[in-house]
């Protein structure tokens, strides 16, 4: 099962991410434990926590927060958001 979909991008998620944490788009029936794990080993950082939420749109959303500094700005350049 391929957990993380995509990333997802806005002025809100521009603004966490000063706090070194990403948004994903993932599967719906995907736990924090199978997100940390395929995050990690996407991007080679460690992750800090796992916050996940339904959207209105019946997505489900986890906001990474890694443990690295500037973790969050070097996965953002690598995939070409900045």
């Amino acid at each position: 099962m391929n957990v993380v979909k995509y990333p997802f991008i806005t002025e809100k998620a521009m603004i966490h991410m000063e706090e070194n944490t990403l948004q994903f788009i993932v599967d719906t029936r995907a736990n924090k434990t199978q997100i940390k794990r395929e995050v990690a080993n996407m991007y080679g950082f460690p992750v800090r926590s796992i916050c996940t939420m339904t959207t209105m749109n019946g997505m489900k959303k986890a906001l990474v927060t890694f443990d690295e500094v500037d973790a969050a700005h070097e996965i953002a350049t690598r995939i070409g958001l900045m």
